[in-house]
């Protein structure tokens, strides 16, 4: 009877131990949380929301940054850097068909 349950103990210890470094395993997978702007980013996103949100929601949407010049789409680039892309190359080559236009 003892053995048995040891048994049981160690079986259960083994499982929690395992799930566990699993939930660890997650958490090293997931995207790190951006950095808080500064207040010069801060102001930039500012100018640029108000300069080009034309339904004044107070976000711009894909359209809206479309129209962006050049100048201020490198700006806006900086001071909201965009998510990781699962796919890079397909970034890379939206990025190069945007400076074309």
């Amino acid at each position: 009877m003892k053995k048995l349950l040891v048994t049981v103990c160690l079986t259960c210890v083994f499982a929690l131990a395992a799930n566990a470094a699993e939930g660890d395993a997650k958490k090293e997978g997931e995207a790190p949380k951006r950095p808080a702007l500064t207040a010069e980013q801060k102001a930039i996103r500012k100018e640029l929301t108000e300069k080009y949100d034309a339904d004044k929601n107070g976000k711009l949407n894909k359209e809206e940054r479309s129209k962006m010049t050049p100048e201020d789409l490198e700006k806006w680039n900086i001071t909201v850097p965009a998510k990781k892309d699962k796919n890079p190359e397909a970034s890379e080559a939206k990025g190069a068909e945007h400076k074309k236009k």
